[in-house]
C-alpha cells in the first residue's frame, strides 16, 4: 500500500512538467489568430499622430481569439513484421483536456509481441547505424536508415485541427506511466515522463523503431540492420478548438479597443 501511495505521488508531481512539454508541442503547431487591419485616416484637428513604436506595442491587442484549445491529443502506432513472421506492435495515446480550465491528462499505452513462425539468423558483421544526431533535432523529425536487403519502412505523420466539441471517450487513463513487453527476440515499450512520451520497438539484431513527442520536437525514426523486415510508424496529432460566433467576436473586439484606447491620442 505504501509503495502504491509513493507511485501515485510521483505521478502527481510529474504532471506539471508533462503539461509543460505537451503545451510546448501544442503551441508550436497552433497558428495564432489573424490581426485586424484598419484604414489609414488623416489625423483630426487637435489630435497627434501616434508614434510607430507605440503602435507596435498596441498591435494585436484588440482582437479576441476564436481558437481556444479544448483538447490536444497524440496517437502513436508502431508495427514491426520480421522475416521470420514475428509481429511486434506498440501503441500510445495521450489526451490533454482543457475544457474545465486546468488540463486533465490521460495516458493509454499498449504493447504486444507475437510468436515467430520460424527461427531466423541474426545479422552480424559490419552493419552499424548511428542515429545519435536525432537527439539534437527540433521540430518535426522523420528518419529511415537501412543497412540490409529486402526491407520496407515508412513514417507517416498527420495533423488534424478542427472546431467543435470534444467527443466522449477520447482516452482512458490506465494509471501507469509506462508499459513494456519483452522476450528473447524483441522488446516493446511505451512510456511517458517529465521529458516527454516515447514508443520504442527493439528487435534483437534487426533494428529499432521509435516515435516520440517532447518539448519542441515530434519525431519518428526507423533503423533496420537486418533483411526482409517490414516496419511502419504512424503518428497523429489532433487539436480541437472552440469556435466563437462571429458577431460575439466583433463586439468583444470593439469593446476591448474602446476600453484600451481611452486617453490615447489626446495629447497637448
Amino acid at each position: 500500500m505504501e509503495a502504491q501511495h509513493a507511485k501515485d505521488a510521483k505521478v502527481r508531481r510529474s504532471l506539471p512538467l508533462i503539461s509543460s512539454w505537451l503545451l510546448s508541442v501544442c503551441l508550436g503547431l497552433f497558428a495564432t489568430a489573424p490581426l485586424l487591419a484598419e484604414e489609414q485616416r488623416p489625423a483630426a484637428k487637435g489630435l497627434h499622430e501616434i508614434p510607430d513604436g507605440e503602435l507596435d506595442l498596441m498591435r494585436g491587442r484588440y482582437t479576441v481569439g476564436n481558437n481556444k484549445v479544448l483538447w490536444f491529443g497524440v496517437s502513436m502506432i508502431t508495427t514491426w513484421q520480421t522475416q521470420a513472421g514475428q509481429s511486434v506492435q506498440g501503441t500510445l495515446k495521450i489526451g490533454m483536456d482543457f475544457q474545465n480550465g486546468a488540463p486533465t491528462i490521460t495516458f493509454t499505452p499498449n504493447v504486444n509481441i507475437g510468436v515467430a513462425d520460424a527461427d531466423v539468423a541474426i545479422a552480424t558483421g559490419e552493419r552499424t547505424i548511428d542515429s545519435s544526431g536525432l537527439n539534437n533535432a527540433s521540430g518535426l523529425v522523420q528518419s529511415v536508415q537501412i543497412a540490409g536487403d529486402g526491407n520496407r519502412a515508412g513514417n507517416a505523420t498527420s495533423l488534424i485541427v478542427r472546431d467543435g466539441d470534444v467527443a466522449d471517450g477520447q482516452g482512458a487513463n490506465t494509471g501507469a506511466s509506462s508499459m513494456e513487453a519483452a522476450n528473447s527476440a524483441a522488446t516493446a515499450s511505451a512510456r511517458m515522463d517529465a521529458n516527454g512520451a516515447r514508443l520504442t520497438i527493439d528487435v534483437a539484431g534487426q533494428g529499432v523503431a521509435e516515435q516520440w513527442v517532447r518539448a519542441g520536437s515530434v519525431g519518428q525514426s526507423i533503423r533496420i540492420a537486418g533483411d526482409g523486415q517490414n516496419v511502419s510508424n504512424q503518428l497523429q496529432l489532433e487539436l480541437v478548438r472552440q469556435a466563437v460566433p462571429t458577431n460575439a467576436l466583433v463586439m468583444a473586439s470593439v469593446a476591448r479597443a474602446i476600453t484600451l484606447n481611452q486617453g490615447i491620442g489626446n495629447r497637448p
